[in-house]
């Protein structure tokens, strides 16, 4: 067993590198167009209605575009290359992008037609300021169609991902933030002088920005070979399967989806601007959930549905407890570090133009709170998808409900006090109780996999994280030299230079093997780059 745990945490990482590298570059540009947003539009009324406007069919692609219809679509997809024949595989391509497409059509048709309703169901209280609801609906036609881009996308992607392609569709999203920029950007400075609200061109700039995710990746299908022709077949076993898996997967990996709907209506519901605040903490709470979570996960889940196909119990065990590891060490660092250094980090990103100071100090408190959850979100991420690798759904839908049920309360109890801090804060302990009743029932289910090491990791994760924690603190005060912009890199440049290094010695000293391997991956690199 010990041969095989650095051999498959060295793979993981191999995959995930690549996986990371345009992740890190997509959420980079993510964090330019929020950057742009806040300069335009600050934490007001467009943005507010922007935010929900953009969030109802985000909702539906984040479903799709990392979860269950990729998930689903994997799972089958390579079961088709480990027992089909390569005629069946295509067949199958072919019969679920078209049966896809329609479906998704069909949704986008009824949430177009049906916008305001959505609106009014997530966003009541905007009904209270005279147009906000008129704007977000508008916006909300606007976009809805990105969720056909998005949708065929996130096939695309699992499909490249299972032929061993990550770095081209993990980069397709920044193709997506790109355009959303340049497009949106532009057109939210032109189209004024028309006549037409500045956020229209946001809201054009979003749609452009999916057509050319999907379209980035289609040279790599056509590469492997693959060409598409219509094709519905409702009798197909391998669709059946995926029909089968899909519809509660959506459930099941919906938790923290359906809590941001809820979350959004008690935002609505809290002082204006706290939808943006919100949103703009959670989109930079998404850089390493992104970063690290979402790759691991894009990388693990090939080889996990390979090995659950294949019944080796076993491998599949230590492939999991491999990638909770690597995403512990990662993103626990990064949680603590986002806690302390909040503020400043916002400000430096966040704060020009319609961005006042206010809106600093409101986002920077949703961030904490956020930030308590960022270990469970990324772990989610990866255990959720084992479930549908062994053919299992129920327990997904069950935890699901759960957490639901609990954010529900724990806000309705909080709300008053802490106002939009206590969505924040329900979301993390939420995203948390989800990934520990997912993790008990998978070690029942699965017979067991090494607790022990990955607990003795953590132990060890967490007591590098303290020190570095500490390291953070003390060099954020001596650091503090002033709230301009110069100022504030200097403060955050600085300080994140000392966490970084005190956190990797810390972590080599204790000998932690994962920490071990992503070096020697890093240091590898370095030197192919050199050569």
């Amino acid at each position: 067993m010990s041969s095989s745990q650095p051999s498959a945490a060295a793979s993981i990482a191999s995959s995930a590198k690549s996986v990371s590298a345009a992740v890190f570059l997509s959420r980079i540009l993510g964090l330019v167009r929020e950057q742009v947003l806040a300069g335009l539009f600050g934490a007001g009324t467009s943005m507010d209605a922007f935010v929900v406007a953009f969030r109802i069919p985000n909702l539906l692609r984040d479903l799709f575009a990392e979860g269950a219809l990729s998930s689903a679509f994997v799972t089958v997809f390579t079961e088709y290359q480990e027992k089909k024949a390569p005629e069946d595989t295509q067949r199958l391509v072919n019969n679920v992008l078209t049966s896809i497409s329609i479906i998704i059509s069909i949704i986008c048709v009824l949430g177009i037609f049906y916008s305001k309703d959505l609106v009014m169901l997530m966003a009541p209280e905007f009904a209270l300021i005279p147009g906000k609801i008129e704007l977000s609906t508008i916006l909300t036609r606007i976009m809805f169609p990105f969720l056909v881009f998005i949708s065929l996308s996130a096939l695309i992607m699992g499909l490249l991902n299972t032929r061993g392609y990550f770095f081209i569709p993990a980069f397709a999203s920044s193709c997506f933030n790109l355009a959303s920029i340049i497009v949106g950007g532009g057109l939210a400075l032109t189209i004024p002088a028309m006549g037409y609200p500045a956020i229209y061109g946001m809201a054009v700039g979003t749609l452009a920005g999916g057509g050319l995710q999907l379209l980035i990746q289609l040279p790599c299908v056509k590469k492997e070979g693959f060409r598409y022709r219509p094709l519905i077949d409702l009798k197909d076993p391998g669709l059946r399967k995926m029909g089968r898996l899909i519809i509660p997967a959506i459930i099941g990996l919906s938790a923290t989806q359906i809590n941001i709907f809820v979350n959004t209506n008690f935002a609505s519901r809290c002082a204006e601007g706290s939808v943006a605040w919100l949103n703009y903490a959670f989109r930079l709470m998404q850089f390493p959930i992104g970063l690290f979570g979402v790759a691991l996960s894009v990388a693990t889940l090939p080889m996990i549905a390979r090995q659950a196909a294949q019944g080796a119990s076993e491998e599949l065990g230590d492939t999991l407890v491999s990638s909770l590891i690597l995403a512990f060490a990662l993103t626990l660092p990064a949680a603590a570090g986002l806690w302390l250094l909040a503020e400043p980090v916002i400000g430096l990103i966040f704060r020009h133009g319609h961005f006042t100071q206010f809106d600093t100090v409101m986002t920077a408190q949703a961030l904490k709170f956020y930030s308590i959850g960022l270990m469970a979100y990324s772990a989610v991420k990866i255990i959720v998808p084992v479930y549908y690798a062994l053919d299992d759904t129920k327990w997904p839908v069950i935890g699901s409900f759960l957490s639901v049920a609990a954010n529900i309360v724990i806000i309705l109890f909080t709300l008053e006090k802490f106002q939009h801090r206590a969505i924040a804060l329900s979301t993390s302990v939420t995203i948390i109780f989800n990934f520990l009743f997912l993790a008990v029932i998978l070690y029942k289910k699965t017979g067991g996999y090494p607790v022990k090491r990955l607990m003795t990791a953590l132990a060890k994760i967490a007591l590098a994280t303290a020190v570095m924690a500490a390291a953070v603190y003390y060099s954020a005060m001596w650091t503090d030299i002033g709230e301009n912009t110069a100022g504030l890199a200097l403060q955050v440049l600085i300080t994140i230079a000392i966490g970084v290094a005190v956190y990797i010695g810390g972590i080599l000293f204790m000998d932690l093997k994962e920490a071990r391997e992503i070096l020697q991956a890093v240091l590898k690199l370095l030197k192919k780059a050199r050569t």
